[in-house]
């Protein structure tokens, strides 16, 4: 991992170096000669690993960090900076004007939201841009054209553009660079821009008011999914908090859209409407909007859906009236009436009814059946989100064992990440009952292999054993177990493991799957990847996985864990 960051480090370098000698070349003097709606000039050939271990250097700038911890003490430097780094890489915020924004955010469906949307336009025929966070396999998927992530030709000439601007300018003005998600996100601007797309869907990837997409001035509408709490560091520990940063996407006369929210989060929503002069609308619910096809179907499983789509369908109709009838505005919302409005369901058209049924959104809700092992994969990570979780499992999984030809084993394998309090999200799973509780770190392989795409620099393998055990001692808690004797069961090349009720701690994800599917998926059954060494008291133990008709496995508790199960299941999301 270390090497490979080295690496980087120094195709970077010379990367940029090689970029300053041929802009010197061509006269470039400054940046406002380059814009981003211009023809780009071309960059010397460059892999997609390159590009990718280079980003991932921007996990570990040292000074970025610090500037980002300065920041988050004065919150508006966050929007301040992100416009300097915006103009260094030849963009200006007037030429996001041009891109037609539907800016999206919310705590928990905000993704979901944005994919039901994305598809709809898309179905009517418009060319749509998408960027959306994290990133399950592979970086590209966050910057989308038409619905597809951008192929890796693309990205890594759109990277070394950006990439290169960036650096050449960093010595003269404050000698940083941005930080990775900042990147991106100039990046997937730079890349809307250059292919024309005739929108584009962003969504929110932390807050409202001083995430880095709110440099956004003028988007044709904005939506609020449901909200809860999450990132409370950084939000706000309560839904008030929380709701006025989401609130800080609102602009003076631009449309915006919320479900139904708790009450505490709707007046603060409300005010800040009121606030920033922004008409305030609350969807109706799915059930209310008549087709003639009779109740929507919905690509995307689970009940919680229901509101996304909803959400959607005002978002996507909105869009298309001001593209069509661009003359017409909505009602103000303005200081003397700070009611929120309830906006009244319309008649979906075909298109919108095909578009929602067409929706896909992979590691949200999704089922996926090799042979006698079924992967139920949600990447839940808030307890509103994990609620929704457990109950579109216990339901999905319910109807696959009534098919079931034998007895089903039922496994989950489980991760969280950062400030989220896990104990809550593992009491929520205990009821489903599981006959093993599984977990490990968001780390692919044990053996490095460079997968620059799903790196992380931020967090320790150290940090993230531990919090595994840490889950894992929660698991023993809430399933009344108390404390167990012994050190915890850790599953690795060195280690030989103890017996330890019914919970097993691995290195990484594959080691993992291995031996959950005890050779049963034959994705997975590959005499090439190397299976840990499994002590025989762990092996009876599996002695039930290996007699069960069936394998049932919730993969839950982070989008990234998902990813990295996505990663060895679908080969053709690696490519």
């Amino acid at each position: 991992m270390m090497a490979c960051l080295s690496r980087a480090w120094q195709r970077g370098s010379v990367h940029a170096a090689r970029l300053r000698k041929q802009d010197s070349a061509c006269g470039v003097a400054d940046l406002s000669a380059r814009s981003s709606t211009k023809t780009a000039p071309q960059r010397p050939a460059m892999e997609y690993q390159d590009a990718i271990c280079t980003l991932n250097t921007l996990q570990t700038n040292a000074s970025a960090l610090e500037q980002v911890r300065r920041e988050r003490s004065h919150p508006r430097l966050q929007l301040q900076a992100m416009r300097g780094f915006l103009e260094r890489a030849g963009l200006t915020v007037e030429e996001l004007d041009h891109l037609n924004i539907i800016h999206v955010t919310g705590t928990k469906g905000k993704g979901s939201t944005c994919a039901f949307t994305d598809q709809i336009l898309r179905s009517y025929g418009f060319r749509t841009g998408f960027y959306s966070s994290p990133h399950l396999v592979q970086v590209r998927e966050r910057i989308r054209i038409n619905g597809q992530p951008i192929g890796k030709e693309l990205f890594t000439k759109y990277f070394w553009q950006v990439y290169g601007r960036l650096d050449e300018t960093k010595g003269a003005l404050g000698g940083t660079m941005p930080s990775y998600f900042r990147f991106l996100t100039i990046l997937a601007f730079h890349v809307f821009l250059q292919e024309k797309v005739d929108l584009s869907v962003i969504e929110v990837g932390i807050g409202g008011a001083y995430d880095c997409t709110n440099i956004i001035r003028r988007p044709w509408v904005c939506g609020i999914s449901s909200l809860g709490i999450d990132h409370t560091q950084i939000l706000g520990d309560t839904i008030e908090k929380i709701a006025w940063q989401k609130g800080g996407i609102f602009k003076p006369g631009v449309p915006a859209f919320t479900v139904k929210q708790p009450e505490d989060a709707m007046v603060m929503l409300r005010s800040r409407a009121t606030e920033m002069r922004c008409p305030l609308w609350v969807c109706p619910e799915l059930e209310d909007y008549q087709a003639d096809c009779g109740p929507l179907r919905l690509g995307l499983a689970g009940q919680h859906q229901r509101s996304n789509a909803s959400l959607a369908l005002q978002l996507s109709h909105t869009w298309l009236h001001k593209r069509c009838l661009p003359d017409k505005s909505f009602p103000s919302a303005g200081d003397e009436n700070s009611a929120v409005h309830q906006v009244a369901p319309f008649k979906p058209s075909p298109i919108m009814v095909k578009g929602l049924a067409d929706t896909e959104w992979p590691g949200r809700n999704q089922t996926l059946k090799h042979g006698a092992v079924t992967y139920f994969l949600d990447g839940a990570h808030t307890m509103r989100s994990m609620q929704a979780c457990v109950h579109w499992f216990r339901e999905t999984a319910a109807q696959h064992e009534r098919t079931a030809s034998g007895p089903v084993a039922r496994v989950v394998l489980f991760n969280a990440t950062g400030e989220r309090d896990s104990a809550v999200l593992l009491k929520l799973l205990v009821p489903c009952h599981f006959d093993f509780a599984v977990f490990c770190p968001n780390i692919t392989e044990a053996i490095a292999s460079c997968n620059a795409d799903q790196q992380n620099f931020n967090v320790s393998v150290e940090n993230m054993l531990t919090r595994c055990l840490d889950n894992e001692r929660h698991w023993h808690l809430h399933n009344g177990l108390g404390n167990t004797k012994g050190p915890p069961l850790l599953i690795e090349d060195s280690l030989a493991p103890e017996k330890k009720a019914d919970t097993l701690v691995f290195p990484c994800i594959l080691s993992a799957l291995q031996w959950i599917t005890q050779g049963r998926d034959p994705v997975l059954a590959d005499p090439a990847k190397r299976d840990l060494p499994v002590k025989p008291s762990i092996m009876a133990k599996a002695a039930l996985l290996c007699d069960a008709a069936e394998i049932h496995i919730l993969v839950t508790g982070s989008l990234h864990l998902v990813g990295g199960v996505l990663k060895h299941l679908d080969a053709a999301s690696s490519k």
